[in-house]
């Protein structure tokens, strides 16, 4: 079987032109989960939930064990459409959510989209779910490359009344820049069924479907019968278990669809969490808010409910549980089943691995991102990035080997840093600070940061 795997992965991946002249250009299929934490589906050993659409994922094609996207939502879907490190784009921190606020960060519009280039070789490209890269009028999705979008320009909403919960909250829900008032109505599956009319329309020609799935993004609101399956859990886990497994079957209608029409053969399907589990536990604060929620309702996260199996950490930390999530790749017609990758690899990788077996040229911009066809390839391939870097604001971290330095620059510069040394080798990785025993380590690692990001940030 070993020897069967390499040679198709040799002849199928390594000339992506052969692929894309047989398949006559596949179909691309990103699922971009929301909050799903390092081992939460079932191929990934958290057996108390339900996971079959990503199970069978797992089953017909590759499962990597060690992908990365951000520690937060904002620069994880920057480096997914771009395939850059997110500063590059200007996404360092909290990006315009209210298109009717004052004006904000967006990412920046001279940055080439994975859309754009797709859309320049042909290909239908369309947006449904969360953008969450910027809410002013004259940004955003239909500026960068997709035909169609319809969804939440911010980070979150209510799934049935569509407000943004903190704060005072606003209204988000849009087709393009036009808004849309559709209460009682549950965001999830409008996303889904808007993706399942574009593939039947786009049935006969290459399309680009990016499904930015909310979920299981708090507020924590499962279909009642998959909160039904997990009675018995105590929380935090019973209510975060029950919205991955509504996560889970508006994935597989997406994947019922592509066999319904014959297409899973020749489509590209990834599926990528953009974080960690989330472990907040958010209150409305505020009387007369906006939702119409009263002061004291409940929309957090009951404190985490994901599972990170030996590592530490949730969303919002550089630690391995906050940037660590699952990412699974599915093409039939160039990769065979059952295929399992340790190496390290990032959410930048898609671009342009998708672009290798789409055979369609890289932007101008050099990317980040490596392809990941030689992984696919080989198990005993090294991993295209034998340094990791990530910042987000002012906290940022360095992973060279099994060797991770975490900073915290100060709010003034004549101030000290701070500074954690981690070794993911250790039997219980992230607990022990070992920056003093290792004082040379600090210091290249840090130097290695200091050079990343005086070339990345704008």
């Amino acid at each position: 079987m070993r020897c069967f795997v390499g040679v198709v992965l040799a002849t199928s991946l390594v000339m992506p032109s052969m692929v894309a002249a047989a398949a006559d250009r596949p179909n691309v299929v990103i699922v971009f989960t929301d909050d799903q934490g390092t081992l939460d589906a079932n191929c990934y050993g958290s057996t108390d939930l339900h996971t079959p659409a990503m199970d069978r994922l797992a089953r017909e094609g590759v499962r990597f064990t060690q992908a990365y996207a951000h520690t937060v939502c904002c620069p994880a879907r920057a480096a997914l459409l771009t395939g850059r490190h997110p500063q590059r784009s200007g996404v360092n921190t909290w990006t315009q959510g209210d298109m009717h606020a004052a004006d904000g960060t967006n990412m920046a519009l001279d940055e080439t989209t994975l859309a754009e280039s797709l859309a320049a070789a042909g290909y239908r490209t369309a947006l449904f779910g969360k953008w969450h890269l910027g809410a002013r009028r004259d940004f955003g999705p239909t500026r960068q490359g997709f035909d169609e979008f319809f969804g939440i320009r911010d980070g979150f909403i209510d799934n049935f009344n569509h407000y943004f919960l903190h704060g005072l909250g606003f209204h988000d829900l849009y087709e393009g820049t036009r808004e849309v008032w559709a209460e009682g109505r549950y965001f999830p599956e409008m996303i889904v069924e808007r993706s399942l009319a574009f593939i039947e329309q786009h049935r006969d020609r290459p399309f680009f479907l990016y499904l930015a799935l909310n979920t299981p993004h708090y507020p924590e609101q499962p279909l009642p019968e998959h909160m039904q399956r997990y009675a018995d859990l105590p929380q935090p886990r019973r209510s975060y278990a029950a919205f991955v497994t509504t996560t889970d079957h508006l994935i597989g209608r997406v994947l019922d669809k592509l066999d319904a029409l014959k297409l899973h053969e020749r489509t590209i399907v990834v599926l990528m969490s953009d974080n960690g589990h989330s472990a907040e536990d958010n209150h409305i604060r505020v009387d007369n808010h906006r939702s119409g929620y009263p002061k004291g309702h409940h929309y957090g996260a009951h404190g985490g409910g994901g599972n990170t199996g030996r590592w530490a950490g949730h969303k919002g930390t550089f630690l391995e549980g906050g940037i660590r999530v699952p990412a699974l790749l599915r093409y039939p017609a160039a990769v065979p089943p059952g295929v399992v990758r340790d190496q390290a690899i990032t959410a930048m990788d898609w671009y342009p691995t998708i672009l290798a077996f789409c055979q369609a040229p890289p932007p101008k911009a050099p990317l980040d991102g490596r392809g990941l066809l030689p992984v696919i390839a080989s198990a005993d391939a090294p991993s295209p990035h034998p340094v990791l870097h990530f910042q987000w604001q002012r906290h940022w971290a360095v992973r060279e080997a099994d060797w991770k330095l975490i900073g915290r620059d100060p709010p003034r510069p004549n101030a000290s840093r701070t500074l954690k040394l981690f070794n993911l080798a250790d039997a219980q990785p992230e607990r022990t600070n070992h920056a003093a025993q290792q004082p040379e380590m600090v210091t290249r690692l840090e130097a290695l940061h200091d050079a990343w990001a005086k070339e990345v940030f704008r």
